[in-house]
């Protein structure tokens, strides 16, 4: 069976045992009233609407319940019902009377029972019998808060996400992956590293980066800005705030005011904090004339952006209220989209060849021509942007696929999905095709028939959000960042009170030859130094005795415990190679 089939089988599955598990809390609770039920990835959830607090603690009688209604050989059978019918069927259940009567007139309603069990509203389909689910795998994994519909507006359901597979194995595989993620959650380790807090009083979603993150931050910064610098990108520095009527000039504040911060009143001007920066530097790009010379025009900006996530949605520093973009708009001429977009791809390659990524591929992101409302601009400028990107992704043999409905509301876009280690695939960075923005701020350049004709903006982001990249990496990496990055590079210890004036020598050679150097001269015993520097994922230990002193040496431990001797020269030598080679 090839995998599209096994995917099919195995969600059949899934919604099956989804209609079993509702009926288990049923028999179990009692007064349930009842949500929806969708198979995922990973398994399937169902949301309740109930007095009882669901907990761990319920887990089990739970599944126990699940494999006493299974193990009755219960046929699942369908009937289609009228809508009036269906009304009456489940006129004590508020949210299936919603569906229902959002359902457009003439659509089949179907209902589905499990046995005596439990009738649902479902389109199916579903295994016959619960006799083959009877080799199904399956744990239920947590219970969380859930908005009816994924509205801030409606009631919090309790959502129970149930992990599904065909075998044991399979479960058992997922189930390491689970630990495993757990191990490498960002959330987690970045407490632990000392990179990041949250604090309720300042507000949620707002991440407050600690030393450690700033320097995170900054290294990363920098080497993105020096690899622009290279290729001819101008660095600028906009506001973070802007006037409504920016907004209303670019298209965001109708096709994307939901997402935006409420705008704020000041003298008699409403103001907004800007959920991207492409308006400002469409400004930027106003403020002189351009000839067809000087095209591309190249700006850049690391720049601090805000964008008002629902409560439920946030994640760490993965997806936050503010965070920071690695931003760039291309200014250029026709002829110049297939180099430029060519340019970007190469540097984006560049850098994932540079952090090692491996696990990643193209997707082309296509407006869905079924809710054009969602977009501005006309049929053709969107058929055109699409094309040239395809076309550009077939020339340039890059495997991609497309996908419907994931454009920006202004242009289509090349987005590269990146794998993690815990199997999540992140959009890491973006290239966007406009013909739209350059129209409506009525952008110009003159050409070599001195007309003056409307450019094309390429939005590009290769680290995109500084934040997410940061989450992202600390998941692959599990905090032991490659030694260029790390916050710091290396700990000196000493083993005894004898070593500590050797100790502080190396300390301030390592900080004069731009190290980042810390010195741990703590009356505690080596071993306790040496677990405390491993825990904070430090690349290099340097421990310092009476024989290191006497030999001006310095004993080196790296991660793995390899240990060697070398001259302090040897070592500074060293350590400044791996760091300039991004290793």
């Amino acid at each position: 069976m090839d995998s599209e089939g096994y995917k099919k089988e195995i969600n059949v599955k899934r919604h099956t045992m989804a209609h079993v598990l509702a009926g288990a809390i049923k028999q179990l609770f009692g007064n349930v009233k009842f949500g929806i039920g969708p198979a995922i990835d990973t398994g399937f959830y169902y949301d309740f609407d109930m007095e009882h607090s669901l907990s761990p603690e319920d887990f089990d009688k739970i599944e126990q319940k699940m494999h006493e209604i299974i193990n009755q050989n219960l046929d699942m059978t369908k009937e289609i019902i009228s809508k009036q019918q269906a009304l009456q069927i489940f006129k004590d259940e508020p949210y299936k009377l919603e569906l229902i009567n959002d359902m457009p007139e003439g659509e089949e309603i179907s209902i589905y029972h499990l046995g005596n069990v439990f009738d649902d509203l479902c389109r199916g389909p579903h295994v016959q019998n619960t006799k083959v689910l009877r080799s199904v795998a399956f744990k239920i994994d947590r219970v969380s808060g859930a908005y009816w519909r994924g509205s801030e507006k409606n009631k919090m359901m309790q959502r129970l996400y149930v992990y599904c597979y065909d075998t044991k194995d399979e479960l058992k595989a997922q189930l390491k992956l689970v630990e495993e993620a757990k191990e490498r959650d960002h959330r987690k380790l970045g407490k632990e590293l000392g990179i990041f807090m949250f604090s309720d009083l300042v507000g949620k979603g707002l991440p407050m980066w600690l030393p450690n993150g700033f320097i995170l931050r900054r290294t990363l910064s920098d080497y993105i800005m020096d690899k622009e610098l290279a290729l001819g990108y101008k660095h600028v520095m906009t506001p973070s705030l802007g006037s409504v009527d920016l907004y209303k000039t670019s298209g965001h504040w109708d096709h994307y005011k939901d997402d935006m911060f409420p705008s704020m009143k000041v003298d008699e001007e409403e103001y907004v904090l800007r959920p991207m920066n492409c308006p400002h530097h469409m400004m930027i790009y106003k403020n002189a004339l351009h000839s067809y010379k000087d095209l591309p025009l190249r700006i850049a900006e690391v720049a601090n952006d805000f964008r008002f996530e629902a409560s439920g949605s946030l994640c760490g520093i993965e997806r936050t209220r503010a965070f920071t973009q690695n931003d760039s708009h291309i200014f250029c001429r026709p002829d110049q989209i297939k180099s430029e977009v060519e340019s970007v791809i190469k540097l984006i390659l560049d850098v994932y060849n540079d952090f090692g990524f491996k696990n990643y591929k193209f997707r082309l992101s296509l407006r869905d021509k079924n809710n054009t409302e969602k977009y501005f601009g006309n049929d053709d400028l969107w058929e055109k942007s699409e094309k040239a990107l395809r076309e550009i992704l077939v020339e340039n043999g890059a495997e991609f696929y497309e996908a419907e409905g994931e454009a920006a509301f202004y242009g289509p876009k090349i987005d590269v999905q990146v794998q993690s280690a815990i199997g999540h695939d992140v959009t890491l960075s973006t290239i966007q095709l406009d013909y739209q923005l350059p129209e409506r701020f009525k952008l110009e350049y003159v050409d070599e028939n001195d007309q003056k004709v409307r450019p094309v903006v390429i939005h590009r982001a290769i680290l995109g959000s500084l934040d997410r990249f940061v989450a992202f990496l600390i998941e692959e990496t599990k905090g032991l960042f490659p030694v260029w990055l790390s916050p710091v590079q290396v700990k000196v210890m000493n083993v005894a009170e004898s070593s500590l004036d050797y100790g502080k020598q190396v300390y301030l050679a390592l900080k004069n030859a731009g190290l980042r150097v810390e010195n741990d001269d703590r009356n505690e015993k080596i071993s306790y130094k040496i677990r405390e520097s491993a825990k904070a994922k430090i690349p290099y230990m340097l421990i310092l005795g009476d024989k290191e002193k006497e030999d001006g040496t310095v004993t080196v431990r790296m991660r793995g415990n390899q240990q060697k001797t070398l001259k302090l020269d040897e070592f500074i030598d060293m350590a400044k190679q791996q760091i300039a080679s991004h290793k």
